[in-house]
């Protein structure tokens, strides 16, 4: 049994708040147990250089985790001067899990800027991320009023592991920090697969245990889907 009573392919509680913050084009507070994120889309009526006269858009993001958002303070990035190689990796991931489920074209030569602001961290910052961020875009698409729906999939992400042998779904920051093997499933609607990021963090894993971790994400997913199309559809 797990410290939290959670059985091994249960989600932490998760919970979305449309509309968090009032000036952002759409945002969300988004939370996986104890972990909480902010997220924010800004629409710009601009892109990047490399896209300029392309007639398409483009969608990134920024990923912070503020101070106390962590047991011990977490010094700012901005004071260091410089951005981890961790915060650029989940950025980076963070933008491609939503290009993956946008038709960049229909933004024409719009920007959409994510910003995922964690508040508090339990594990699982970067997958809550992906989620609340997909709420977040799909509300600024929705107030934008595009000709054409540049939101053609949700996703989301989910974290698994495997713990003392047992492959466990959502992992919280006391399993993820005696893990195994470590593993990050991102899927669009229809269950495809756009990323899977898995370590063997302190032992190898076979291919029944990765099965075994993608059926649990499978499931934990599409309880994420029935949340966000709540908002998005509802």
């Amino acid at each position: 049994m797990r410290i939290s009573g959670r059985a091994n392919n249960e989600l932490r509680k998760v919970e979305i708040i449309p509309d968090f913050l009032d000036n952002a084009e759409g945002s969300c507070l988004i939370s996986f147990g104890n972990t909480k994120v902010i997220c924010a889309a800004t629409v710009e009526n601009k892109v990047p250089q490399f896209l300029k006269g392309s007639g398409t858009g483009w969608i990134s993001a920024e990923y912070s985790l503020l101070p106390r958002s962590t047991s011990i303070r977490t010094e700012r990035e901005a004071v260091k001067g410089k951005q981890s190689g961790r915060t650029h990796e989940i950025q980076r991931l963070i933008g491609r899990s939503l290009r993956s489920a946008v038709i960049l074209e229909n933004l024409g030569e719009r920007q959409i800027k994510i910003d995922c602001d964690v508040i508090q961290a339990d594990g699982g910052t970067r997958t809550a991320s992906i989620c609340g961020a997909c709420v977040a875009v799909g509300l600024a698409i929705k107030k934008m009023r595009f000709k054409h729906n540049p939101l053609k999939h949700l996703v989301a992400a989910v974290s698994c592991g495997v713990v003392n042998g047992n492959v466990l779904l959502d992992l919280d920051f006391s399993e993820d920090s005696r893990a195994d093997v470590d593993a990050n499933f991102v899927m669009i609607d229809t269950r495809d697969l756009v990323e899977i990021q898995a370590t063997g963090e302190k032992n190898v894993f076979n291919s029944k245990q990765l099965l075994e971790m993608i059926e649990f994400s499978h499931q934990g997913i599409e309880r994420i889907f029935e949340l966000q199309k709540q908002i998005l559809l509802g």
